[in-house]
């Protein structure tokens, strides 16, 4: 599985012990220094059947800096993903993304019920 993640993020590192405590194998990709393509993430997108505006990191400074809050609805989706692909700090992370799910940020209850 591919975990996509900040590692100064807390929530990251938690998700990274959750992880290794259950003996779950994964890769670590640093979202800053591998930003997701705009093809990951439409394919992620698909994959997790959530609303695209859950794959943007709504308490982060560059979604505040930009002024998305009041953007993102005029937005196409198209406008969506290639700013998504601009910047990984843009994306809500952790990412845990396995053969035939995708899961956004780090909620313990969905990430056991999924992985059980």
């Amino acid at each position: 599985m591919l975990f996509v993640h900040y590692p100064k993020c807390t929530t990251c590192q938690k998700a990274a012990k959750w992880l290794a405590a259950q003996d779950i194998p994964f890769t670590p990709r640093d979202i800053k220094q591998d930003n997701p393509t705009e093809q990951e993430l439409r394919a992620w997108h698909a994959l997790s059947s959530l609303p695209l505006k859950r794959f943007f990191n709504t308490s982060g400074l560059q979604y505040k800096a930009l002024g998305l809050k009041d953007r993102l609805p005029q937005m196409s989706e198209d406008e969506q993903f290639a700013l998504l692909a601009t910047d990984g700090m843009l994306v809500k992370r952790p990412l845990l993304v396995g053969e035939n799910f995708v899961l956004v940020g780090f909620r313990q209850e969905e990430w056991q019920s999924t992985l059980k």
